[in-house]
């Protein structure tokens, strides 16, 4: 297991980089294990249980996905729960409501039952990210933390490889109940395992426990914006097009989430480090001129097996967004960064809660305007990007390390 190992060569000097933070970056990993297996299994089956099972149709299925991202849009509160509890251990309980939320949707097979499952399983998951961002950004120097964010993405698709797999095998033999409820038990058992770890440092910046707006984080703002509406086109409408346009079965949609995910555990980790020898700014062009042709093939083809070919290469491009997490870090002050990811993951689903509605509606016209809306929010971002610079490591506070030669050239 590359991901655990502190061997030699690039992985020796990636356990350097941790110095102090092996016992966060485990932590941060058993997590991300545990949020990665109860969402992707939920994400999996969600599209052929709602239609085989629920019997929902597109509107219904867009308002589900809708109020999925309401807790998102109140992920801002997490900084009031600061106020109580430590950041870990919210991270952790946040897991472990995750696992109860996904284990009850089987129990549910309604517009109102997913309705009220969505909202459980949302909470923990949205609390969990926005932790999982906040800590890595705060015990992570800036040429670390691409890295570590890279390597936990690739943990995650390692973590959905494997529960796409099982879910591949089950579909013919356990119904969707039971397949829900033994992975939200296996995801719940993780939250509260990693509840007993103690991975903090006291040395670090002590965190504002309020909402934090700044003028000079417009940028992150807006780039945080316009990933949410697109991540929801994806997540919303991505499946549901191979499903009910081209009728994709379970086995079938999982066989290509396998797939993405073999392909992402090796390619995560690239993110980072092209990140730190590229740049925030160049890695986020390639991101969104990629995903305008990807979201305009999705509106043209009429192709069951070009379509799934553009899944994959919209999945690759997804975890790109790495780039705004690292370009906030750079320009963010040490006290800032867990109320303003909570603020970030805020804005982000602004969007998100009523993109995946509207889509829905625009559904039922036609499903092509659905994605040539998301290429055009593409060109936006794409827009947005060129804004993107990085300060040197001394104007963004003593504790930054940047590699050498990379603090001065725009990102």
């Amino acid at each position: 297991m590359r991901f655990l190992s502190f061997g030699g060569g690039r992985v020796g000097r990636f356990a350097q980089g941790l110095g102090d933070n092996r016992r966060m970056y485990l932590f941060l990993l058993l997590l991300t294990v545990g949020a990665s297996l109860g969402l992707q299994g939920w994400r999996t089956m969600i599209n052929n249980f709602a239609v085989e099972v629920a019997g929902l149709n597109g509107l219904e299925i867009g308002l589900v996905q809708s109020m999925r991202e309401v807790p998102g849009f109140f992920a801002f509160t997490v900084v009031y729960v600061l106020l109580v509890f430590s950041e870990h251990r919210v991270a952790a309980a946040a897991v472990a409501l995750l696992g109860v939320g996904v284990a009850a949707t089987g129990l549910f097979p309604s517009f109102a039952g997913l309705m009220f499952t969505i909202t459980m399983m949302s909470v923990g998951f949205h609390y969990f990210e926005t932790l999982n961002q906040s800590l890595t950004l705060q015990y992570f120097d800036r040429s670390t933390s691409p890295v570590v964010f890279g390597r936990l993405k690739g943990v995650a698709s390692a973590a959905n490889l494997a529960v796409g797999v099982a879910i591949f095998f089950a579909a013919p033999l356990l119904s969707y109940t039971a397949m829900y409820l033994c992975l939200g038990a296996l995801v719940g058992a993780i939250g509260l395992g990693c509840l007993v770890m103690h991975p903090q440092r006291k040395d670090l910046a002590p965190q504002r426990k309020k909402m934090v707006v700044k003028r000079k984080y417009w940028l992150f703002y807006a780039l945080t914006f316009m990933a949410g509406s697109r991540r929801q086109i994806f997540g919303a409408f991505a499946v549901y097009l191979l499903v009910k346009e081209f009728g994709y079965s379970v086995q079938a949609v999982t066989g290509l989430f396998v797939l993405n995910n073999v392909i992402n555990s090796f390619w995560s980790p690239l993110i980072g480090r092209a990140i730190n020898r590229f740049g925030e700014r160049k890695v986020l062009t390639v991101e969104y001129a990629g995903l305008f042709f990807v979201f305009v093939g999705y509106a043209l083809t009429r192709s069951p097996a070009f379509a799934a070919v553009l899944y994959v290469a919209d999945h690759l491009f997804f975890n790109f967004a790495i780039a705004i997490r690292t370009y906030f870090q750079k320009i963010a002050e040490p006290e800032d960064i867990a109320p303003s990811s909570a603020v970030g993951f805020t804005i982000n689903h602004i969007a998100a809660v009523v993109v995946p509605a509207l889509g829905g509606a625009l559904w039922l016209v036609d499903y092509r305007i659905v994605f040539i809306s998301a290429a055009c929010m593409s060109l936006g971002s794409l827009a947005l990007a060129q804004f993107v610079r990085v300060p040197a490591p001394a104007e963004a506070g003593p504790s930054e390390a940047a590699p050498a030669g990379a603090a001065d050239r725009p990102k």
